[in-house]
């Protein structure tokens, strides 16, 4: 049975096309859905096994990037959204959406001193648009299985994740949650520990600046001219593919 996708708009949202057409690729089916009807009717959320936050400017980034919109999970969804974790189902937010699941606590809980980790102005403190080769950790992040190392574009201004504190990142390292990484030497924004993504205890929810829906076949690097050349399968899709293949396998 295919699983079917929530990929949730807001006003400024502008990569959910993109990201519908990932799952689709990987064989999901997919709704794009406005939040303010979610917000109307907060259970449509229990007909979809994934929740996908996709990329863009949600309310413009007025204030701070994502950070209208991760009020309006906290506030008013916060509820339906843990439940929808608790179920064993899967939530995924890339760039503002990543922005928007930390921001909001659904990806890493409050504590008692609140936020544990954000994601904040760029060292260079302007918007970065490139390329970036990327790690991945042991991790037990479920649209990381069996990949090694990524490829793949960035085009953020606030992208640079930091924690409170050097126990909170100790703590998430040794539980594989800082999961997608830099290369040191390829560290776009002064993100501490070089982290490019983060999903929370189970795997089951990931966040991550980078966007996978953006490189879904070998011509769209960059270079790919040339790997077509050399490639031992000239027709193997893009390094972000497997992220949407990942989600869309767990439940079929």
């Amino acid at each position: 049975m295919k699983p079917n996708v929530l990929i949730l708009r807001a006003p400024g949202t502008n990569c959910d096309e993109e990201t519908a057409y990932a799952f689709e690729l990987a064989g999901a089916t997919t709704e794009k859905i406005h939040i303010n009807r979610i917000l109307e009717s907060p259970s449509e959320l229990g007909r979809f096994q994934i929740l996908c936050f996709p990329g863009g400017f949600s309310y413009g980034d007025d204030i701070a990037a994502g950070r209208i919109l991760a009020n309006q999970v906290r506030h008013y969804l916060s509820d339906v959204v843990a439940s929808f974790k608790d179920a064993g189902k899967l939530i995924l937010g890339i760039c503002n959406g990543f922005q928007i699941l930390i921001k909001s606590g659904a990806l890493l809980a409050d504590d008692q001193q609140g936020a544990q980790a954000t994601l904040t102005w760029n060292r260079q403190g302007v918007y970065t648009d490139r390329w970036v080769h990327l790690t991945v950790d042991k991790t037990p992040c479920v649209f990381l299985n069996g990949v090694e190392s990524l490829y793949l574009p960035i085009a953020h201004a606030e992208g640079k994740f930091v924690a409170r504190n050097d126990t909170i990142l100790d703590s998430l390292e040794s539980q594989g949650q800082l999961a997608l990484r830099y290369v040191p030497e390829d560290n776009p924004n002064g993100a501490v520990r070089n982290v490019a993504g983060v999903c929370d205890e189970s795997g089951r929810v990931f966040g991550l600046m980078p966007h996978p829906e953006r490189h879904l076949d070998l011509t769209a690097h960059p270079q790919w001219t040339r790997l077509r050349k050399t490639a031992d399968d000239p027709t193997r899709a893009g390094d972000g593919f497997v992220l949407f293949k990942n989600a869309v396998e767990y439940f079929m």
